[in-house]
């Protein structure tokens, strides 16, 4: 659609060269941040275990029965203790979700149904593993355990749900009838100063609860201070840090990712045109109308302006 060259951009520009091409707004953001941030190697490898464990879990009716089986003695458990809230349509037992590359919210929902349901999907994977059938079976299902309970893949399942669940406010109010131009770019503005808070000031917190949940669940933490074991040399020359890694070549550089995916769909001047066309907006009797936003608008992007007349007739 958006291809410079062979796109439909490309054909509408060869037509009229004065056009300016503005991607749908709603059209798939969340899997195109997802994409996005798939750019990091660490994050990649996630979602393909993602996938993986999901498909072990989901594989059959029986284990799913399981899994619903396992999860209701640990909501009862969290209910006691008052770690959930009580409330119409809230604990209920469910079954892990399938990311797809089609579906809005898929990874969001597929990392938000992981984490609620981890011990159980564990313990899951612990009985295949045991019992399973056939050598496949038990295989996949210990190799499905070894990467849900390895640190990195703890890390990065907090760090996209953490940065998922921001984006998906706006991924839904895009797809809304009634949101209206100026709402949006609001929306637009206050996501991305979310996710630049989170990247800036929130790394010292987003690490405390990653520790948190591995200690709660006996997975190992690796020592931050010691030397990253891929042996990486910083620009120094030296041998990056563990903690280094972490924090900078996943956390910030996925941020990174999605800041530039969403600048490059909200950059500066399609703003602009949406915020200029926002003045034609009919609605409760054109109240965004604005003459000086017209002429700006004539002027700026179609060369055109206005008689003191025609002026005139706007201001009426």
């Amino acid at each position: 659609m958006r291809g410079e060259w062979k796109g439909l951009q490309a054909l509408f520009i060869k037509d009229y060269p004065c056009a300016y091409y503005i991607h749908c707004m709603a059209h798939r953001l969340q899997l195109a941040l997802v994409a996005a941030a798939r750019e990091v190697d660490s994050v990649h490898e996630f979602f393909g275990n993602l996938s993986f464990i999901v498909n072990v879990v989901g594989a059959s009716c029986k284990r799913q029965d399981e899994l619903q089986a396992a999860q209701a003695p640990e909501i009862a458990e969290m209910l006691e203790s008052d770690e959930i809230e009580t409330g119409k349509r809230a604990n209920q037992i469910g079954t892990l979700k399938r990311v797809g590359d089609t579906r809005w919210s898929s990874h969001f929902s597929s990392i938000s149904s992981l984490l609620q349901m981890y011990n159980p999907t564990c313990t899951i994977l612990e009985n295949i593993k045991k019992v399973g059938s056939n050598y496949k079976t038990r295989g996949d299902a210990s190799s499905a355990l070894k990467r849900m309970t390895s640190f990195e893949f703890v890390f990065v399942l907090h760090m996209m749900k953490q940065i998922l669940g921001i984006t998906d406010v706006l991924c839904q109010a895009l797809q809304q009838n009634s949101q209206d131009i100026i709402s949006v770019m609001t929306m637009v503005s206050h996501t991305k100063k979310l996710i630049e808070t989170l990247r800036d000031d929130e790394w010292g917190s987003f690490l405390d609860d990653v520790m948190e949940f591995c200690k709660k669940h006996d997975i190992s933490i690796p020592e931050f201070k010691d030397p990253y074991f891929e042996g990486r040399r910083n620009r120094k020359g030296g041998l990056i840090n563990t903690e280094h890694h972490y924090h900078f070549d996943i956390f910030n550089e996925t941020i990174d990712f999605q800041l530039q995916e969403i600048d490059s769909r909200f950059n500066e001047r399609v703003v602009e045109i949406l915020e200029l066309s926002a003045a034609l907006d009919p609605k409760e009797g054109y109240k965004h109308f604005n003459y000086d936003s017209i002429c700006k608008l004539a002027r700026k992007y179609y060369y055109l302006d206005f008689t003191d007349q025609e002026i005139d007739i706007l201001k009426f």
